[in-house]
């Protein structure tokens, strides 16, 4: 059975849209369909067959989230030694060696990750390429747009 790796918080974030899916968006979908059934044939019935589509999409991401939460393993970053090498849930400040631009990730589980917030998943190339490694240490990612070279300035536990 394949464990889902994530932290606490993803978890917590996992069950709060299973909570919504489950109390507010499968009754919604549910009151939806039986108000286009109320319209009479369902073969025209463009509203029935949108809402059908939804309830499909809302069944399978319960189902898929169900699966998720089922076999996470919660890997707490904060329990762990600090032995200054970037692990599951570190989060790392780097500083690109050719611009000078620093950036901060935390390493997360693929369902947490979202660039916007800084969140990248432990399967990307650049935390692939970071995990293991330790402050001070350089590293050279193999992007879709090319090589990127960074420095390692930072590696917090939080």
């Amino acid at each position: 059975m394949q464990k889902f790796p994530m932290t606490a918080e993803g978890l917590s974030r996992l069950e709060q849209e299973l909570r919504q899916l489950k109390g507010e968006e499968r009754p919604a979908v549910i009151r939806a369909i039986a108000e286009a059934r109320a319209h009479g044939d369902l073969s025209e019935n463009a509203e029935y067959h949108a809402a059908r589509e939804q309830q499909g999409f809302i069944e399978g991401r319960i189902q898929d989230l169900e699966g998720k939460l089922g076999n996470a393993e919660i890997i707490d970053v904060t329990a762990i030694a600090n032995n200054g090498k970037v692990i599951f849930g570190s989060t790392v400040d780097l500083e690109d060696e050719d611009s000078g631009t620093r950036v901060t990730y935390q390493i997360v589980g693929e369902d947490e990750a979202d660039i916007k917030i800084s969140r990248i998943s432990f399967g990307s190339p650049i935390a692939r390429a970071l995990v293991g490694k330790s402050e001070g240490d350089a590293v050279e990612v193999v992007t879709p747009g090319g090589k990127r070279n960074y420095e390692i300035i930072a590696v917090r536990y939080v």
